[in-house]
């Protein structure tokens, strides 16, 4: 794999040019002790453990610290010019908007299957699939109200890179909280730099989400409830539930503390029932109701899902959402955006080879051991083969569970994930990265600048999941 495009240097004949964006920073950098450096990274990890700031993780037998652990949070900023920014913000809403109008449509008319752009039965057959969905209005014809697009940039130290949509999480997308309070963080540590910089501000997504829970309240409701609807304090993501709840200034709720009666949704409270109208649920599909998905669920609410379908309480996001966010469909992505939208996709995908096809499936057996190939209903970095990184054995072993269930996988090229300056043990590496920004649509689409950049701090790695081990940094995006 050759050298991957650096965020902030670029290659030179001299060794390298700092890119001019980076330049104001990467100068105050140089004047900074090592030793300062690492104060402030240790006073970074203690305030985060005192704010309790942790990620659980399950079945993690190597982890001194049990089941909570912190997320590393690095010093050196991820930095992306405003005209970079225009340009992607744009392509995030074009994207975002248009799966939305795909499962308005796989849940009415299917009008994208007639036309044959999408197998029919990657639809109809798939898990994610909701029956229970089909002909149910939403408010607006929007599903996912919040949607994490995970971005990265390929290319070469030498050239320009360029930014593709590696994922798209529509069900309950997080790390939002982590994007604040990397923010808060940074200008707790670092003040100075926000003098120096025009730095495009990320504090006031919380009214931003508010405001289009509110949005998409049920029609006739002048002064909607939200509540946060969490699954409770043994979810990894529990921090987040909780801290969104509080920054936002409404309940955090756990499926207990809902019923419904008359058809509406109410919450116990203090002083009695309460009405609510808007659930934002950190909580997925199976368990939210057990009278229609899983009945052995103790995390929903009976009823919930017949007040939804009558229109007396909105979900966001909707029920029926991750039939957009499955790998087997990401594929048919940029053909959505020309089919609703009759527009060229501002984001490309990453070439994928779909191995339920016999070409695509030919061509990945023949070259496992320079892609990624992904279980398509996989997530957190899990199911996957990162062939540049794994042994013959390994290969061979993937390579026998690819021939026996072929439709179950997607495969991509490895890209030379681009990579920044980072803050580690040895001093200051490169590290990949990528890019998860926050897209809300209610009755309009809205996101604050940037999102949460994640970073793969084992050297050479690309997987950057919280969950294996990975770190986040604060996104700065320089207004103009």
């Amino acid at each position: 794999m050759q050298t991957a495009f650096d965020e902030m240097n670029a290659a030179g004949a001299s060794g390298g040019v700092t890119r001019a964006h980076y330049e104001s920073y990467a100068r105050w950098l140089a004047d900074q002790p090592e030793s300062l450096m690492r104060e402030r990274r240790e006073q970074a990890e203690l305030i985060f453990r005192r704010v309790g700031i942790t990620f659980a993780v399950y079945g993690d037998k190597d982890s001194g610290e049990g089941t909570e652990r912190l997320i590393p949070f690095d010093l050196i900023p991820r930095v992306i010019p405003a005209a970079e920014w225009t340009s992607m913000q744009a392509g995030l809403a074009q994207r975002v908007t248009a799966l939305n109008r795909f499962i308005h449509d796989v849940y009415h008319g299917q009008e994208i299957l007639k036309a044959g752009l999408v197998p029919a039965d990657e639809i109809l057959n798939n898990a994610q699939f909701r029956k229970e969905m089909m002909g149910v209005d939403v408010p607006g014809g929007v599903y996912s109200h919040i949607a994490g697009v995970d971005i990265v940039r390929a290319g070469h130290a030498d050239g320009s890179g360029h930014y593709y949509v590696l994922e798209d999480n529509l069900r309950v997308p997080s790390g939002v909280s982590y994007m604040l309070e990397n923010r808060k963080m940074m200008m707790r540590l670092f003040p100075e730099l926000f003098v120096n910089h025009r730095i495009a501000p990320v504090a006031h997504y919380p009214d931003l989400l508010l405001d289009t829970l509110r949005s998409v309240a049920p029609s006739g409701v002048a002064d909607p409830t939200v509540v946060v609807m969490t699954p409770g304090m043994y979810n990894s993501a529990y921090f987040e539930h909780a801290f969104l709840a509080q920054q936002m200034g409404v309940e955090l709720v756990e499926g207990q503390d809902l019923f419904v009666d008359g058809g509406f949704v109410y919450m116990r409270t203090t002083r009695g029932p309460k009405r609510v109208d808007v659930i934002y649920r950190r909580i997925d599909d199976d368990f939210l109701d057990p009278r229609v998905f899983r009945p052995d669920s103790q995390l929903g609410c009976a009823g919930l899902v017949e007040a939804y379908k009558a229109g007396k309480v909105t979900l966001s996001n909707a029920i029926g959402t991750g039939i957009a966010d499955d790998k087997s469909i990401y594929p048919y992505v940029p053909k959505m955006i020309e089919f609703y939208l009759g527009e060229k996709p501002i984001l490309q995908n990453v070439p994928t080879y779909v191995c339920r096809e016999k070409d695509d499936l030919a061509y990945t057996l023949a070259h496992l051991p320079e892609l990624v190939v992904k279980e398509v209903h996989g997530a957190g970095g899990y199911g996957m083969l990162v062939g540049p990184a794994a042994t013959k054995a390994e290969i061979e072993a993937f390579r026998a569970q690819l021939v026996a269930n072929p439709a179950n996988y997607i495969a991509q090229p490895t890209l030379a994930l681009s990579t920044c300056p980072t803050f580690v043990e040895k001093g200051i590496a490169p590290r990949h990265i990528d890019l998860r920004p926050f897209v809300l649509s209610g009755s309009s689409v809205r996101m604050v600048p940037g999102g949460l950049t994640r970073v793969a701090l084992k050297e050479g790695s690309l997987v950057v999941n919280s969950s294996q081990g990975g770190g986040t940094k604060d996104t700065w995006v320089l207004e103009d």
